[in-house]
């Protein structure tokens, strides 16, 4: 089948009111291809499973007035079931595999299934639970909270049977931050050599390093920052305002020092004293969208050459991220009361409901995939359950080449360690590569001299040859010819 590339949002009623619905769109032409309604979500209230390796995808949607979790498949537009919370949820998240969700409270009380399975159910945090998020490998959850805190946590520490009764201990948690924190993005990589970004309402947007658990750099706006996103490449961010502006801020500068043939250098890494500060300049200008009305959403596109972002009045609008021109709007739900609480892009679902998977023979969605029948999460421990459930997993297909052993692939990633080492790696490498050059050079000269003397040699030994031994030998051939001659007549004429 052709990729097709889908905008997911979720809506929610203006006055709180009535149910909203969560829908697709298509991301080229607006147009909407499914809808799932009856169901109302805050912002980090929806997670989604993709279709894959021959399970069908959900849609996870955290009520925002209930105790409610509505699940959702592709398949169908009705709702697949509706499970009862141990309490109402202000977040959730769903790692990439499908196997663990966590969701966080107001009360600061993270919980952790596995399945269907309580796993973890511990307060991390004072206040409430604001965003959660995994990280790409699924190895780690990070949450923040309206205490300004943010705690990573490690998945193998949350599963640890010896620590069930007891708060497990954080992989690292930062406090830099003074206000209640606003959004989470994690940066590419496994945990823990990838990176994350974090904003708040003190204006600032700061990206740390887990390997070394530590600040690499403060960037500070002019106004509060509710909204982040990231680009996978880790080029730029976008960051979005209440007063309807978003921020992009590169993340690579040009080197002061233009000597070096590679003159981009990635931005901050200096830790708690690296602060860089964007200020309302003609040159901030050129980098600001300005939507004109409050910006509740914000993603990207898959290929990160589009901005979507959606507004409180319920208008989605598309962006291209080169020049910054609008080049469409989705208005479906634009002035009906309802408000963009949540979006994501993702390919189009092949089981769908209402569309044609086509295939080999041309599938439709009666012949689907299976969905994982998530009915019911727990919500008190049971241990004697635990012990005994099982988990379901599709093992991956081994090919003979691996795709990170792909020349490409170790370009990309060759490239990609390049751009995140800081400016004294940097420095480091051209230091080196000039002492190399160096090297080179010396013995590029050595080269020149002995090819110079082996030259002068060759031509000695070629003057001799051609001026003193072929004239000698060509004379003593031409006197054996005469006397050769002259003894072939005498026999002639004795014969005779």
């Amino acid at each position: 089948m052709l990729l097709q590339e889908a905008v997911l949002c979720a809506t929610a009623p203006s006055n709180g009111t009535g149910a909203g619905l969560i829908a697709l769109h298509d991301i080229q032409t607006g147009t909407a291809l499914a809808s799932f309604k009856q169901t109302t979500s805050a912002s980090h209230s929806v997670a989604y499973v993709e279709t894959k390796n021959g399970i069908g995808g959900l849609i996870l949607a955290a009520q925002s007035d209930k105790a409610l979790l509505n699940v959702f498949s592709f398949q169908k537009d009705q709702l697949m079931s509706k499970i009862v919370l141990p309490e109402k949820l202000t977040c959730i998240a769903i790692d990439p595999s499908g196997i663990y969700c966590a969701g966080g409270t107001a009360n600061g009380r993270l919980y952790l299934w596995e399945a269907r399975i309580l796993f973890s159910s511990f307060e991390p945090h004072y206040r409430r639970v604001s965003v959660l998020r995994f990280t790409q490998d699924g190895a780690a959850l990070v949450s923040a909270s309206d205490d300004s805190n943010v705690s990573v946590w490690s998945m193998s520490r949350l599963l640890d049977e010896d620590l069930q009764n007891e708060i497990p201990p954080p992989y690292c948690s930062f406090t830099e931050h003074t206000l209640p924190i606003t959004d989470i993005s994690c940066g590419f990589g496994p945990f823990p050599s990838c990176r994350i970004f974090t904003s708040s309402l003190d204006h600032s947007v700061k990206v740390w390093d887990l390997s070394t658990r530590t600040l690499l750099t403060s960037i500070l706006f002019p106004q509060s920052i509710i909204l982040l996103s990231v680009d996978p490449s880790e080029r730029f961010i976008f960051a979005a305002s209440h007063e309807g502006s978003i921020y992009q801020y590169n993340l690579f500068r040009k080197r002061p020092d233009t000597s070096n043939a590679r003159a981009i250098e990635a931005l901050g890494g200096a830790g708690m004293s690296d602060t860089i500060r964007v200020i309302d300049d003609e040159a901030a200008s050129r980098r600001l969208i300005s939507v004109g009305q409050s910006v509740t959403a914000l993603s990207l596109s898959m290929s990160s050459s589009l901005l979507i972002a959606g507004t409180s009045s319920g208008q989605i609008c598309i962006y291209d991220i080169s020049s910054h021109q609008l080049l469409r709007s989705i208005n479906t739900y634009k002035d009906k009361g309802f408000g963009i609480t949540s979006l994501a892009t993702m390919l189009k679902p092949p089981d769908l409901f209402g569309h044609i998977r086509l295939g080999d023979g041309g599938v439709t969605v009666q012949d689907a995939d299976p969905v994982i029948p998530l009915t019911t999460l727990q919500r008190i421990k049971d241990h004697a359950m635990r012990a005994t459930h099982d988990v379901p997993m599709m093992l991956p297909i081994c090919s003979s080449k691996s795709h990170s052993s792909s020349p490409l692939m170790q370009e990309i990633l060759q490239e990609h360690r390049y751009f995140v080492q800081g400016t004294d790696a940097i420095a480091a490498t051209g230091a080196s590569l000039q002492s190399r050059v160096s090297e080179l050079e010396t013995e590029v000269a050595k080269l020149r001299e002995q090819l110079g003397a082996a030259k002068g040699l060759n031509d000695a030994m070629w003057e001799g040859v051609v001026q003193k031994i072929l004239p000698r030998e060509g004379h003593n051939t031409s006197t054996s010819d005469v006397d050769s001659s002259m003894h072939s007549r005498k026999r002639s004429k004795i014969q005779k």
